[in-house]
């Protein structure tokens, strides 16, 4: 008997990634509030902010960490930069590929 457990399929790309991209691609050093009010603004202009700010607020914040954790974003204490060099394998591949 053969058993089907199902599978995830694969996703479309990742909305909360992108608009950070978008917003922090530009030369200017932010910190996690303003970004989030951006981030937020934009997600809203797609009708693409729902779930919750508190919740969108969290997962914002994850995605930045891991972001920086990959080495396209540089913190210096509690601001965030977009790196240049980064930012073409960005658009392309946001979370590195995993």
């Amino acid at each position: 008997m053969n058993k089907s457990y199902g599978s995830f399929s694969r996703r479309g790309p990742d909305i909360v990634t992108e608009e950070l991209i978008t917003v922090l691609s530009g030369k200017t050093t932010l910190e996690f509030k303003p970004i989030f009010e951006l981030l937020h603004a934009n997600l809203r202009a797609r009708n693409s902010a729902n779930g919750g700010e508190e919740m969108l607020r969290l997962r914002a914040y994850e995605k930045l960490q891991n972001l920086v954790s990959l080495g396209k974003v540089k913190k210096n204490g509690k601001k965030y930069r977009g790196v240049a060099a980064a930012a073409p394998k960005l658009q392309a591949n946001p979370l590195g590929g995993n």
